[in-house]
Order: structure tokens, then sequence, then C-alpha cells
């Protein structure tokens, strides 16, 4: 399940880091779910600081999982505001297997419910962004790297701004290096 940026900084399931994120998992044969949280688009209700659009996630997961109760492995991505609620997700639902945090925005929410994360992941962020603290990611990552069990990946893209406004490929680059990690038979993250 993909995750898309904050709703009212003008964020949508068409926000070109949610698509290619989309895009990435539908190739690699992912029963693949991108949608818009409530008030985004033609959804019903208006935003409700994190609150509503956590139930519409979990709302949302339960859904495509009806239609793939065969699938043996779940994956959350979410970009910015949508880390934010996909790591709250991750929290509440243990068949996530793996997460992909674009740019969380870890000086802005706070993640101290992560203890401990139950899921190994990739944190990227980029070095020039303007939103989201370089310092406060890597703030984030050390604490979540103390926990035993897990695994926590995290790649800097040099000169991206928060929207790695050219530097996409770059960012999905790190995706799908991180993915083929670890959905390789011998991957040493399960």
């Amino acid at each position: 399940m993909i995750l898309h940026p904050h709703p009212q900084g003008g964020g949508t399931m068409n926000d070109r880091i949610t698509q290619a994120l989309y895009k990435t998992f539908v190739r690699r044969g992912f029963a693949t779910l991108r949608f818009n949280f409530r008030g985004v688009g033609r959804s019903q209700g208006t935003f409700d600081n994190g609150i509503g659009e956590l139930s519409d996630a979990a709302a949302a997961l339960d859904w495509v999982q009806s239609f793939h109760p065969e699938a043996q492995t779940t994956w959350i991505a979410g970009f910015s505001f949508g880390a934010w609620i996909g790591m709250q997700l991750l929290m509440r639902r243990p068949e996530i297997r793996g997460f992909i945090s674009v740019a969380p925005p870890a000086n802005m929410y706070d993640f101290s419910f992560l203890a401990p994360c139950p899921s190994s992941g990739i944190i990227v962020q980029g070095t020039a962004d303007e939103v989201v603290t370089a310092s406060a990611v890597q703030k984030l990552v050390d604490k979540l790297r103390t926990q035993k069990g897990i695994t926590i990946h995290h790649d800097e893209i040099r000169g991206a701004n928060h929207f790695f406004e050219h530097e996409l490929d770059q960012l999905m680059k790190s995706v799908d290096n991180y993915l083929d990690m670890r959905l390789s038979p011998d991957s040493p993250i399960r």
C-alpha cells in the first residue's frame, strides 16, 4: 500500500513520488493500492490531522487484503505525511513485513510510537530537504537501529529537496535496490 503526502499541502495519490512507488510495486507483481485520504480528490470527509487518515489506511489495507487473502507479505510505503501514517499503521498490523519511508517528517510529527519498530525497512531522505530536517531523520534512524531483530537502512540522496525534484531516478534506484535485496531468496532480512 502506498500513502501520499499531506492533503493540506496538495498531496494526492497522483503525486509523482506516490505514483513512482506504486509503479515499482506493480512491476514486481505486488497487489498494490494507492488511494486518496479523506477529503482529497473525490474522497468524502475532511482532513482529520492524521487520526482519520490512519483509519483510512487501515480500512484500505483491509479492503485490499480481502481480495488477496493468499498474500504472504504486506508492505507499506509512504512519502512525507504518508510515511508518518504508514509507520503508525505498521505498529497496528503485524502482517506488514517491510516499509519504505520517503522523507518521513520526523521534525514535524512524533514518531515515538515506534517503540519497538516491528519491521525492517528503509528510510530515504534528501540532503537538501527544506521541509524535513536531515538531523531529525538521522535521530529517528539511530533510535530505530538500537532495536534488536530489525534492520533499518538509511539512504541519503545528495542534493535532493523534499520533493526529489531532479532526483526522482536516484530515489527510485534506492527503493529498487532495497527491494531487490529484501525480496531475494538469500536476503538476510525476513
